[in-house]
């Protein structure tokens, strides 16, 4: 996949957010050991409503363990935000809405 036409759609759907006068954030996580700290960082920015967890990291199998990773990260992070898993980069603001 083009990382760039990626981005483009990441960033087309944060600006959907905005559009529904939801306040948002992206964090975007590398493959590498850098994941940890990047969520840490994201997760403590401010006190969050709902965190979505993405498709990119949730349905590849290899992933798993990262997954298992993010999950109790913000479970530990943002203790009192609720979890919401999207079904496509395309629906986020969807995935967010239902548990705000």
């Amino acid at each position: 996949m083009d990382g760039a036409v990626i981005r483009a759609a990441l960033d087309q759907e944060l600006a959907r957010f905005g559009a529904h006068a939801i306040d948002a954030s992206m964090a975007l996580i590398a493959l590498d050991e850098s994941a940890e700290s990047t969520m840490i960082t994201a997760l403590s920015e401010r006190e969050w409503d709902v965190v979505v967890i993405g498709g990119g990291i949730r349905k590849p199998e290899p992933l798993l363990p990262l997954f298992e990773q993010v999950v109790n990260l913000v479970r530990r992070h943002a203790p009192k935000a609720s979890i919401a898993f999207n079904t496509s980069g395309g629906d986020s603001v969807e995935a967010a809405k239902r548990w705000l």
